[in-house]
């Protein structure tokens, strides 16, 4: 391994953690699509700063591209707030515009630079360790590395000093406002850090691969804690391994390394989907089937408690009787009744099913509810 493929894999790991930690505060305040929206639109500010400046080099372009993903924003709130639109159409209607417009503006005015359509799109992460940072005569390393790592530790910064404020906001806003904090103060503020990191990450890897590190890794640890600061640790932890990871399928397939970041992305989060413990497919499928039981258990429970002090209860209680009266077939009432006896909630006595004190207490919990 080269220094090169080593410089590439340190950009795309402080890239990933640096998107990972405003993804998560995107995916639990349902708003992951803004970032899709900041990543294309940021791309007419790029435009408009080159126009100003001529120089693909100068902060101007950055803070051109904020801007305008703070102005997206804003525009989506705008039209959300008039309840004529949700949400989701707002930012569908909001980022094309601007995109668009970056893009006629291009290739009108701006076909003799390298602010073609690809490189906006899936970025080229192989050529950002040639773009040095150069300090006092010293080559420190590839701008790109120092950039996004002054991306990172501003959001950390952000998230360790805002935290419960954070927290407050994001999961009820109203007792937020009720405390004396600010919501639109939080909302506005991450909504600019995320357009910063989007404009960070934009030049070295693309706005697909911003959208994926941002979703993706937030959305795969979403699956597996409940616990905010949990959520934030294991989504840099899951960004930084489908970039390592896919840097090499790249490397293997001799394909796009954004392509193979993003795709890593998704299979980390195909593979939580599927065998998260709580969340998860299977688990969901296993609940679902332990629950079946449960319920049958506890209608079994509820017959045999309504019948019990009644003078037909000998025929009403009995095993035979169970599938004319619950229309059970006589195999599913077995597991039922087997499955009822072996936690104890009834037992049998001839043919007739007879429950214990156990089961009586599950009968009342399930009347009373």
């Amino acid at each position: 391994m080269n220094i090169t493929q080593i410089e590439i894999q340190m950009i795309a790991v402080v890239v990933a953690a640096g998107c990972a930690i405003p993804g998560v505060f995107l995916v639990l305040r349902k708003m992951a699509l803004i970032s899709d929206a900041i990543s294309h639109a940021i791309l007419i500010g790029i435009v408009i700063g080159f126009f100003i400046v001529r120089d693909l080099s100068s902060p101007i372009l950055i803070i051109g591209a904020t801007i305008t993903g703070v102005i997206t924003v804003s525009l989506v709130e705008l039209l959300k707030k008039t309840g004529l639109v949700k949400e989701d159409a707002a930012i569908g209607l909001v980022f094309p515009v601007l995109f668009s417009a970056g893009v006629i503006l291009i290739s009108r005015y701006a076909g003799d630079i390298h602010l073609d359509i690809d490189s906006v799109l899936l970025g080229e992460l192989a050529f950002a360790p040639f773009n040095r940072m150069i300090v006092a005569g010293t080559d420190i390393g590839p701008k790109a590395f120092w950039v996004m790592s002054g991306i990172l530790i501003l959001n950390l910064v952000f998230v360790i000093v805002f935290f419960k404020e954070l927290k407050l906001a994001t999961f009820d806003s109203g007792l937020s406002l009720a405390l004396g904090f600010s919501p639109a103060f939080i909302h506005y503020t991450l909504m600019t850090l995320t357009s910063i990191t989007a404009v960070g990450a934009f030049d070295a890897v693309g706005s697909i691969l911003v959208v994926a590190l941002m979703i993706a890794p937030a959305s795969t640890a979403y699956l597996i804690t409940d616990r905010l600061s949990l959520m934030i640790f294991l989504s840099i932890l899951f960004g930084a391994a489908s970039a390592v990871s896919g840097y090499w399928i790249a490397h293997i397939l001799d394909a796009s390394i954004a392509g193979s970041m993003a795709t890593m992305a998704g299979m980390i989060f195909l593979l939580a989907y599927i065998l998260a413990p709580g969340r998860g497919l299977i688990a969901l499928i296993k609940r679902r089937f332990n629950q079946r039981w449960q319920f049958a258990r506890a209608m079994l429970a509820i017959h045999l408690y309504q019948h019990e002090d009644l003078p037909e209860a000998t025929y009403e209680n009995s095993f035979a009787h169970l599938e004319e009266h619950l229309r059970w077939n006589p195999n599913f009432a077995g597991k039922v009744v087997e499955q009822a006896q072996g936690r104890k909630l009834l037992k049998k006595e001839g043919d007739l099913l007879v429950l214990t004190g156990k089961g009586r207490d599950l009968a009342k919990e399930y009347i009373v509810k």
